[in-house]
């Protein structure tokens, strides 16, 4: 294994090498940084004509040019690491310095999120395979891969920021709206639960009415003007999170883990209003922090009150449940400032930007502030990242479980009598994660390069805008940096994929 890793380190450089110098030279010879400049009629165009040439070395030959660029990068071994400057006479590092978090913020919650919502449906439609179920999963998945990303943004920006903001100036859900909402959650659940056709209408009118009670409540008590979650959500929610973690972890019949985790839903409850105030008077990551960790010591104490053996599921189900529980919690307290943040100046009752990272305008010290404008203004494009990627892995988890149903093991386990929970959670989804393994670092990788339209769309100045930039304006060594901090990325992603894959499947022994 070490030497399997070593060789690909040594192999890094060289590939690095061959990457920026191809892309170097296409650049420099592509694009003229000069050109706008030499049609200028400006009196200072000549003077910015000899600066650019001086400070990006025009006059030298874009071959040698790059070997000049490089030995900026190799000053890494004796501290003097250079990147170089952009046209507008900042360092490429400070550019990054500040894009990265960026786009790290973006495409780290669309990643994790696509991935989550595409492993769940795609687990669902491969168990219910040719059911309604199935077949509504699959036309989604094929029309949301089909679908331009700039389409989608455009369409996200106009329905759910500029409509949705129009309508929170005169709040009123009309009775259709209602009526084709209930519809549709009643399909999806019916379909998601139902069986036979008694259970399917069954599962129907139950869902078709809770959503339109729902609806009709929200819109009786104007809760989008000033939502909340309230103590006896929570607690309801809380119970229903630690049935639905019990059911999945270790199956409803581990008495242990059950308790664990309604204790831990019951903790959560006793701990709704000190919780409030402790998020009112310190509010702070750090303060978000310390309460996780206090869950995770909880759950820990948990799994020893309740069991003397086997306490890893147990414990598992009760950090679960009460890390959920609690952002529930967390979700509450940052909805109590919806409506300071959306009566202030700078949002004017319009709460749902359409473009931008942040409101420079917004000016507080207000910690629940400052992060709901940051939640806000990641909605948009956070949601069109995830319809795109959620597609393809909803078809990869598919087709990579109904495989794995197919072997003989499978058969083998059912025959030994475990039932069908087992079957699923120890065996079939333990092996569906290999090839998905491989596919994740591609797939957070390709969400990084693919943001450029998305912030291109929504105004976000991370790597992208930085990449457009360096190609649009002419800008070598701005461009130069993005290549080489993707290219980077791509080889250790690479690596890390295959280290990753070798570790879940003990078949593979790299280096052998």
């Amino acid at each position: 294994m070490l030497r399997y890793i070593m060789r690909r380190i040594a192999l890094a450089p060289l590939i690095l090498f061959g990457s920026t110098f191809l892309v170097y030279n296409l650049a420099a010879y592509a694009n003229d940084p000069l050109g706008e400049l030499r049609l200028s009629t400006d009196d200072g165009a000549r003077q910015q004509i000899i600066a650019l040439t001086r400070d990006l070395n025009l006059d030298v030959p874009p071959p040698i040019r790059y070997f000049l660029w490089l030995k900026g990068i190799l000053g890494i071994f004796i501290g003097k690491f250079d990147l170089g400057n952009t046209r507008s006479a900042t360092t490429v590092w400070e550019e990054l310095a500040y894009a990265i978090p960026v786009s790290l913020r973006l495409v780290f919650v669309a990643t994790i999120t696509a991935l989550i919502i595409g492993l769940a449906l795609g687990i669902i439609s491969a168990l219910r395979q040719y059911s309604r179920f199935d077949y509504a999963m699959t036309f989604l998945a094929f029309l949301l891969f089909s679908l331009p990303i700039f389409w989608v943004a455009v369409l996200l920006k106009e329905f759910m920021a500029i409509q949705f903001n129009n309508f929170l100036s005169e709040p009123n859900i009309p009775i259709k709206w209602m009526i084709a909402f209930s519809l549709f959650t009643g399909l999806f659940w019916s379909s998601l639960f139902g069986g036979e056709r008694k259970r399917f209408w069954s599962v129907f009118g139950g869902a078709f009415a809770t959503s339109f009670v729902i609806l009709w409540a929200i819109d009786f008590t104007d809760w989008y003007l000033n939502p909340g979650l309230g103590i006896i959500l929570i607690a309801l929610l809380s119970v229903g999170i630690a049935f639905g973690v019990t059911a999945i972890s270790t199956g409803l019949s581990n008495a242990a883990a059950k308790k664990a985790a309604l204790t831990m839903a019951g903790l959560a409850v006793v701990w709704y209003y000190p919780a409030q105030w402790i998020f009112n008077n310190f509010g702070s990551y750090f303060t978000i922090f310390i309460l996780i960790s206090l869950i995770v010591l909880t759950g820990l104490g948990l799994s020893r009150v309740y069991s003397k053996i086997d306490r890893g599921p147990i414990a598992r189900t009760a950090i679960i449940t009460g890390i959920l529980s609690g952002f529930l919690i967390l979700v509450d307290r940052i909805m109590q400032s919806w409506n300071d943040y959306s009566g202030t100046d700078a949002v004017n009752g319009r709460p749902v930007p359409t473009y931008g990272q942040r409101k420079d305008q917004l000016v507080t010290e207000d910690f629940w502030l400052n992060n709901l404008d940051i939640i806000m203004h990641l909605v948009l494009p956070t949601l069109a990242l995830i319809l795109i990627s959620v597609a393809g892995w909803i078809r990869y988890t598919r087709g990579a479980l109904l495989e794995v149903l197919n072997q003989d093991y499978i058969r083998t386990a059912r025959a030994k009598g475990l039932n069908e929970r087992e079957v699923i959670t120890r065996h079939a989804l333990r092996n569906t994660m290999l090839p998905l393994s491989s596919l994740f670092v591609g797939e957070f990788l390709g969400l990084i390069s693919g943001a450029v339209i998305t912030e291109r769309v929504f105004g976000w100045q991370g790597m992208g805008t930085l990449f457009l930039r360096g190609v649009n304006g002419g800008d070598p060594n701005l461009l130069m940096g993005v290549t080489l901090l993707f290219a980077v990325l791509t080889i250790f992603g690479n690596l890390l994929s295959d280290l990753v894959y070798s570790l879940l499947d003990p078949r593979i022994r790299l280096g052998k």
